[in-house]
């Protein structure tokens, strides 16, 4: 084995252990919510006279809510709602922070930026076609991302976080009421609801492709690097 070489800076690996925590409160707390009321509309409106957009094939936790079961499921909506709040602060702050760090360090020009080389579609497309096989090279440098990782990397960080950021600001009365445009241009509160599921579906979805590409890279050894910052690979 080769010693081990600085792999992940210090702010990274704070950032990223905080957004997984704060991923995690926000995800269990999000399906309780959800669990409330599960059925999804578009506009400003939406409630159970509304025909609704789409349905979750699930029971709800409210009896007026109707789902075609039988029974209702325990209602949690107030730790819930409590927890999913201060989780989405953490969120926000430490989002921030890591990208307030990650410019001024030039973090993202040197990691997540694809070189020249790699902003090629068909370098891109090498890139999936590897990762769908799950052949070696999607998984072997533990030092440096290829072209599909950083472009997921970068797609997760300045698209996907930023709207479910502001999806779940555009269903808050208090924000709305001092920025109104932050919901009427995503077409109503109920649409901003929608976005927010379908935003949150993709990071879920995201974060199993993430956590299946670590198994595969070799889980301790990955998992080692984001706590102590250095990582080995064989000679």
């Amino acid at each position: 084995m080769t010693p081990a070489q600085p792999r992940h800076a210090r702010f990274v690996r704070i950032t990223h252990w905080l957004i997984t925590l704060a991923f995690l409160a926000l995800l269990l707390s999000g399906v309780e919510i959800a669990l409330s009321h599960p059925r999804f509309y578009w506009g400003e409106v939406g409630n159970v006279n509304t025909a609704p957009l789409f349905t979750i094939p699930v029971p709800s936790s409210r009896s007026t809510v109707p789902t075609g079961y039988g029974f209702v499921l325990p209602d949690q909506n107030g730790w819930s709602r409590y927890l999913h709040f201060q989780a989405a602060w953490l969120a926000v702050f430490t989002g921030v922070a890591y990208v307030l760090a990650g410019v001024g360090t030039g973090h993202f020009r040197r990691n997540l930026v694809p070189g020249a080389a790699d902003r090629s579609w068909r370098s891109l497309r090498r890139a999936i076609a590897d990762h769908l096989r799950f052949a070696a090279s999607a998984t072997a440098s533990p030092w440096s991302y290829n072209s599909l990782q950083r472009v997921s990397y970068l797609v997760v960080i300045f698209v996907l976080f930023p709207l479910v950021i502001w999806t779940g600001l555009a269903m808050a009365p208090a924000f709305t009421a001092v920025v109104p445009a932050s919901v009427t241009l995503l077409g109503g509160r109920q649409s901003a609801r929608t976005l927010h599921f379908v935003v949150t579906i993709a990071l879920v979805l995201f974060t199993l492709a993430h956590v299946t590409m670590i198994i595969l890279a070799g889980f301790r050894a990955r998992v080692r690097a984001m706590i102590t910052g250095t990582a080995e690979a064989p000679q």
